[in-house]
């Protein structure tokens, strides 16, 4: 089992820029990639960005490519999301998510709202 938390989400001008966090507990974190997704209202939850388990590797979506960058800290359990250059079009509730099985994300926080104001 792994329980995920987000936080650092909030309400931010257009331009501006947040962290989000999200801490993990239960399984070796260091053992498991993670990502972080987004779901804005009357929309699909959408892929925002992936970290390999060692931190080595990301891949992120067109969308927030050159403003977002996606981290981890496996000594804190935790992973980040920077966003800069925040965008009206980027509010949504983000969620982080493990994938502990290698092929698929099993494990999913709660949510934390980002809203970006024009």
């Amino acid at each position: 089992q792994v329980q995920l938390v987000e936080s650092g989400g909030g309400l931010v001008q257009a331009g501006g820029s947040l962290r989000l966090s999200c801490a993990a507990s239960g399984r070796p974190f260091s053992r498991y990639a993670m990502g972080w997704f987004r779901q804005a209202p009357g929309k699909e939850r959408e892929f925002v960005a992936r970290i390999t388990w060692t931190g080595s590797s990301t891949n992120y979506a067109d969308s927030v490519k050159g403003r977002f960058t996606i981290s981890r800290d496996n000594a804190k359990n935790t992973v980040y999301l920077q966003m800069n250059l925040l965008k009206p079009e980027d509010t949504a509730v983000y969620y982080c998510a493990a994938d502990t099985r290698g092929y698929s994300y099993d494990y999913w926080g709660q949510g934390t709202q980002v809203t970006v104001s024009s």
